[in-house]
């Protein structure tokens, strides 16, 4: 039998690849860890930047390369790398990203329509939804308790005479764009808190479960004025670039707080930051940006009704045992001749 060729081509733990080896025996997998950057962290698909081969590995990693039918992980992360594999390896069929948001790697990779149809590339969407989750509700938890306001006081030893009670969660409406898995799981962990979740997609349909109503993205800002909370989860594509523009947070109300673990490109970040400086709405729990890094002249750094991680929300110590799970469930399929799941769709890049 002529098994199918698999290469391990983003790092990943030896135990992980020995699961998707196990997953189906058609398939053949192709791992050698000492052409791979090492990962300088848990999850972390790039690898050391400072790593090079010697000719002889760079000629050991071609040779491999150039048997892979399919690739786990994008080399070294980047547009480069896809446009790479995609365009000079004929024999190639299909590639499992591991970030969920790969869908704007394959858009600026600009790949031609035949190299699309060509090679299938997957997503990891999904995987993050725990983690993302969490940190959301953090957002929410450590700004409606004033926690920058806690810890300055600590820090000052601080003990005021006059103290002034906290926000509840509770009862309060929280808008949840985007019902993918990262938002109905945000929706399950509200509804533990005893809020009201109110959803936004495209498709319309049934609430999913946790979600008290949906709503087409025509409707956000008009309903804006109800929102208690904001959780942004969704992709940049087309379709959400710039959906939270001014219109709508010019209409959030002053107790909201905002928080987006999607993509920075969603939100009209400028309409953002003045609404946050003048003090019209609450705060804001910043996971993504419209340019990354950071850059350290934005306002948002500094302002004291936000909260700033460097786009590391999702990283969990769970995170590539999660996406070899999926990446092994979906190999069953490629193998079967079924239909992949988290396929990106050519022209929407989600």
């Amino acid at each position: 039998m002529t098994r199918t060729q698999v290469l391990i081509a983003s790092p990943l733990e030896p135990e992980l690849v020995a699961r998707i080896q196990a997953a189906d025996p058609r398939a053949e997998v192709l791992f050698e860890p000492g052409l791979l950057p090492p990962a300088r962290y848990p999850g972390d698909h790039r690898g050391d930047p400072s790593f090079a081969q010697d000719a002889e590995g760079e000629a050991r990693w071609r040779a491999l390369l150039d048997r892979a039918e399919v690739l786990f992980g994008v080399p070294g992360d980047s547009v480069e790398g896809l446009a790479e594999v995609v365009s000079g390896l004929p024999g190639l069929r299909w590639v499992h990203a591991t970030s969920a948001g790969a869908g704007e790697q394959v858009r600026t990779a600009e790949l031609s329509p035949d190299a699309l149809k060509r090679v299938v590339i997957t997503t990891s969407s999904g995987v993050h939804a725990v983690p993302l989750a969490e940190f959301a509700i953090l957002g929410l938890l450590a700004m409606a308790k004033e926690l920058p306001r806690l810890i300055e006081d600590q820090r000052a030893r601080a003990w005021p005479e006059v103290r002034r009670p906290f926000r509840e969660l509770s009862d309060q409406t929280v808008f949840l764009l985007g019902l993918g898995e990262i938002g109905r799981e945000v929706a399950r962990l509200a509804k533990a808190l005893g809020m009201r979740t109110v959803g936004f997609r495209r498709t319309k349909g049934q609430p999913p479960e946790w979600v008290d109503e949906v709503h087409g993205p025509e409707r956000l800002a008009e309903l804006a004025g109800q929102a208690d909370a904001m959780v942004v989860s969704l992709p940049l594509t087309d379709q959400t670039a710039g959906m939270v523009d001014r219109a709508t947070i010019e209409r959030l109300p002053p107790r909201c707080i905002f928080v987006n673990v999607g993509r920075g490109g969603v939100v009209d970040e400028p309409a953002l930051v003045d609404a946050l400086r003048d003090r019209r709405i609450a705060a804001a729990v910043l996971d993504v940006f419209a340019t990354e890094p950071l850059p350290a002249d934005s306002p948002l750094w500094t302002l004291p009704n936000v909260l700033v991680t460097p786009h590391a929300a999702a990283l969990s110590a769970r995170e590539n045992e999660r996406i070899a799970e999926l990446f092994a469930d979906n190999l069953r399929r490629f193998l079967d001749g079924r239909p992949l799941r988290n396929v990106v769709e050519p022209g929407v890049y989600y």
